[in-house]
């Protein structure tokens, strides 16, 4: 089914490469015409260079306020409206015992994370309530949800990431704007394939998460989360706000592969009695 997305326009940023990008062309795939934010100019340009008409480049550090505005107004000024915000800019940031982690990489990292979304809700709602309509899709992660799964201040971020997504679609609401979020688990992105050595080496990445996944040989891809980013953009999703979507094979619900009490046993009663 093709133009889920027609007409609608999207505003994403982190959209160089990853997710971002997968998102933009997955968008553009479905109808949709988007403004791709990013800090690394090259790479975001040759993005928007291969949407075609549908795309445009504009730089946008999430951590500058005025960035974020802007990378909105240049929706509307350009292709008339916004529909979609997708907030999804993000790195690892920084990483190590919380009894050494300095202070400035700390609020870097919520800086670029949580800021970064604040701004993208902020600026997207301003443009967005007068119309009464829009979506706002912002990028929380299984690290989110639970702990141990990611650096200190990431998960940190993220969890802000996934309350502040609630209490934006309580206000929202009434306007007609719904405001979700994605969790995902380790996919092969750019990002987890460095951590084999190699940032372009996607490839490697699938292999390394597929030996992991709780779903047997399917690691999680950058196609996964552009999914589920293009469902909660569309109209498909609009009785739906407020929701932390998690594309994680089961992780956080304690999927690890290994189904526990698989076998039968005698039922276990008080005091440890069976039967």
């Amino acid at each position: 089914m093709a133009g889920r997305l027609e007409g609608k326009v999207a505003a994403i940023t982190g959209a160089a490469g990853g997710f971002g990008a997968g998102a933009a062309r997955r968008f553009v795939a479905e109808g949709a015409r988007v403004v791709i934010g990013d800090i690394q100019d090259e790479a975001a340009q040759a993005v928007a260079d291969e949407l075609g008409d549908a795309g445009i480049f504009v730089h946008c550090d999430v951590t500058v306020e005025d960035e974020v505005a802007n990378l909105v107004d240049t929706a509307v000024s350009e292709f008339g409206q916004l529909d979609i915000m997708y907030n999804n800019a993000g790195v690892i940031g920084t990483v190590g015992p919380i009894a050494t982690t300095p202070a400035d990489e700390w609020l870097r990292t919520l800086d670029i994370h949580l800021n970064g979304c604040f701004y993208g809700c902020k600026h997207a709602s301003r443009v967005m309530i007068p119309r009464k309509t829009g979506s706002i899709v912002s990028m929380s992660s299984t690290a989110g949800i639970q702990g141990g799964l990611g650096p200190h201040a990431y998960t940190a971020a993220k969890h802000g990431i996934v309350g502040l997504t609630k209490a934006v679609a309580c206000e929202l609401a009434q306007y007609g704007i719904r405001a979700n979020c994605i969790s995902p688990a380790g996919m092969a992105t750019p990002m987890v394939a460095a951590m084999t050595g190699d940032p372009t080496d996607i490839e490697a990445a699938k292999a390394m998460l597929a030996q992991t996944s709780p779903l047997k040989g399917r690691p999680g891809t950058i196609e996964d989360v552009a999914n589920a980013a293009l469902w909660l953009a569309s109209d498909e999703s609009g009785y739906t706000t407020g929701l932390n979507l998690t594309t994680d094979a089961g992780i956080t619900v304690g999927s690890d592969g290994e189904l526990q009490f698989a076998e039968y046993e005698p039922f276990f009663g008080e005091a440890g009695n069976r039967g």
